[in-house]
């Protein structure tokens, strides 16, 4: 039976040398401050608001609040942003998504100052992570997902590892976070011709493919170590991700579950952002 390798011990790791670096901030009169930006009233958007809003207090760092109304205006938003890169008391901007669709979220991205994209998701930030010069933000899921291995002891040299996903927001970044790692990394996707026999013959796959449940037992092999990213509910509304975790842990090493996997150290890795782009502030 697969070892459960759960979250929330990354996490409070993770928030303890957050909140080391933001009172070592403070002493020194600098507050670290997140600025969310929301358009509209969606209920998951607001969860998460409210999660990060938590955390944040947790860790003393203070968080500013911009909610503009679902039917707002792409100048309206263009406006909440160039606010947000100007205002010196704001070391990070968290920008949720998706945006309306009368807004083009690509350009309201390309908007944010990079050096305030605690989220990693613009170019900026993803040319960092590409390149591998450590300039911005990873992607919080990303980097989330190596700061899982990290915690839990996995050297990635020489490991064959597979990321089936390939978007920009987990898939790509980190398959590029592996490589950094210095894995042998194979990106696959839905459409990858018999993608089953491409997973199993990794030492490590990252599941991030946006289907629930797609994976089972006929995708995995004895001795690997499983990641999952999904994040999708079923009929009876249960959290669940993109690996069927019952069976598939009968075989595997080890795996992450959903809930309490992945998703449980995102929010840490936005934290400790949020604590380095005020560092960064201070130096410059």
């Amino acid at each position: 039976m697969a070892q459960i390798w759960k979250g929330a011990p990354v996490a409070a790791a993770l928030n303890a040398r957050t909140s080391e670096t933001v009172r070592g901030l403070t002493e020194r009169g600098i507050h670290p401050t997140l600025a969310i930006l929301r358009v509209g009233e969606r209920a998951d958007d607001i969860s998460y608001e409210n999660g990060s809003c938590r955390r944040a207090e947790a860790l003393g760092i203070a968080v500013l609040k911009f909610t503009l109304p679902e039917a707002a205006s792409e100048k309206e938003l263009e406006e909440t942003i160039y606010m947000a890169n100007e205002d010196s008391r704001i070391h990070g901007i968290l920008l949720l998504r998706p945006l309306p669709p009368q807004m083009d979220e690509e350009r309201m991205v390309s908007l944010l100052a990079p050096e305030k994209d605690v989220d990693g998701i613009t170019d900026g930030s993803l040319c960092g992570v590409f390149t591998g010069k450590g300039t911005g933000c990873a992607p919080c899921t990303a980097q989330a997902c190596m700061e899982v291995l990290n915690y839990y002891g996995v050297d990635c040299t020489g490991k064959r590892a597979v990321v089936v996903g390939r978007s920009l927001v987990v898939g790509r970044p980190a398959a590029m976070l592996l490589l950094q790692q210095n894995a042998t990394v194979t990106i696959c996707h839905t459409r990858t011709q018999e993608l089953a026999a491409r997973m199993r013959e990794a030492d490590l796959v990252i599941a991030a493919a946006g289907r629930r449940g797609m994976f089972g037992c006929e995708s995995f092999r004895e001795g690997q170590i499983v990641l999952d990213v999904g994040i999708h509910f079923d009929e009876e509304g249960r959290m669940c991700g993109d690996v069927r975790t019952a069976e598939t842990a009968k075989i595997v090493e080890a795996i992450t579950p959903v809930p309490g996997g992945i998703g449980a150290v995102t929010t840490a890795v936005l934290m400790s952002h949020v604590a380095r782009a005020a560092e960064l502030t201070a130096e410059m």
